[in-house]
């Protein structure tokens, strides 16, 4: 009869591992299924555009430029 021998350092490796596989499931998962969902027109695509949120106006570069002449 053999006996195998799991140290701590094994252990929390393969537990590590295991969460580690479990999270990177319902990460792509959720992505897959939102992508789906964009191509069957169930939601609308998500808008990244993090410029968006910052109001500059051209009148305000030019001030500043010219400012700096």
């Amino acid at each position: 009869m053999h006996f195998l021998y799991f140290d701590p350092g094994l252990g929390a490796m393969i537990i590590q591992t295991i969460i580690a596989a479990v999270a990177g499931v319902i990460l792509f998962s959720k992505n897959l299924m939102h992508k789906i969902k964009v191509f069957l027109g169930i939601t609308k695509p998500l808008e990244d555009d993090v410029f968006d949120d910052i109001e500059v106006k051209d009148s305000e570069i030019e001030n500043k430029n010219s400012s700096e002449r």
